[in-house]
């Protein structure tokens, strides 16, 4: 059926057995490494080609787990930036975003993948990407960049955020940027990213779009990289009014 994912409701919907013959199989199965558990009673097919590691690639079944989760999601940070061509390495971990109380990450010698909560985001700026098995939900290039800023910290540092958005602003269109940035909310996030195309990377049309936006709003001094304690001093000689409190380089590729 092309799917490479299955769920213990499921084999009871559709095997008329018992629950222990069920687990039974699937102990089986296990041992033959034909099968993997990702979360409890939710498992996944590894067929022969994908026997070396014991595992398929965490998007092919990204979509399915969610539904199982019963969690709207959607893939970003470097993994998104990886779907448009911005990121040349590939992430060490796979990064969802979703919705509704903390998840616990899935985290083991064959999967690793992240669950960041946010309260909301818009249909807008989510777009569908095509593998094996469906479709998957990716953040655009804008919202990559706007997430990319804000959890610098998860994704390696600002210099590895402006690396990547280096490339991801070939794929970005500054009325769409503009647009992303003001359903975002997070002002302060759409000052470090201005800042960040302006300062760093010069990409006068994406950063001015930003700018346009930033006057219709009230934008107020704040840090590049947060912190707790402020400076004595929060002038910023910007027009982002980003006080610049760590360098940023370019990271080689």
């Amino acid at each position: 059926m092309g799917k490479y994912s299955f769920s213990l409701e499921a084999l009871r919907s559709n095997f008329k057995q018992s629950d222990d013959a069920l687990r039974k199989a699937l102990q089986r199965l296990k041992k033959q490494k034909a099968i993997a558990i990702i979360r409890r009673e939710f498992y996944v097919i590894v067929p022969p080609e994908y026997s070396v590691g014991n595992m398929i690639p965490t998007s092919l079944f990204i979509d399915d787990l969610m539904k199982f989760l019963g969690r709207d999601y959607y893939v970003g940070l470097l993994n998104a930036a990886v779907y448009h061509h911005a990121a040349h390495q590939q992430p060490q971990s796979f990064s969802v975003i979703t919705k509704g109380s903390c998840l616990r990450e899935i985290h083991n010698d064959k999967v690793n993948i992240h669950f960041y909560i946010k309260e909301t985001w818009s249909e807008k700026d989510i777009v569908q990407q095509k593998t094996a098995a469906g479709y998957i939900k990716i953040s655009s290039p804008e919202l990559t960049a706007l997430d990319l800023v804000n959890y610098h910290n998860a994704v390696g540092g600002f210099n590895r955020v402006a690396t990547v958005i280096e490339e991801l602003a070939e794929n970005m269109d500054a009325g769409k940027l503009a647009d992303s940035a003001e359903r975002y909310g997070a002002v302060a996030v759409v000052q470090r990213l201005g800042y960040l195309l302006e300062q760093i990377l010069r990409k006068e049309e994406l950063s001015n779009a930003l700018y346009r936006y930033l006057n219709t709003v009230h934008f107020y001094p704040t840090l590049l990289r947060p912190q707790r304690e402020k400076p004595e001093s929060m002038a910023s000689g910007n027009r982002w009014k980003v006080v610049v409190n760590t360098e940023v380089e370019i990271d080689d590729l």
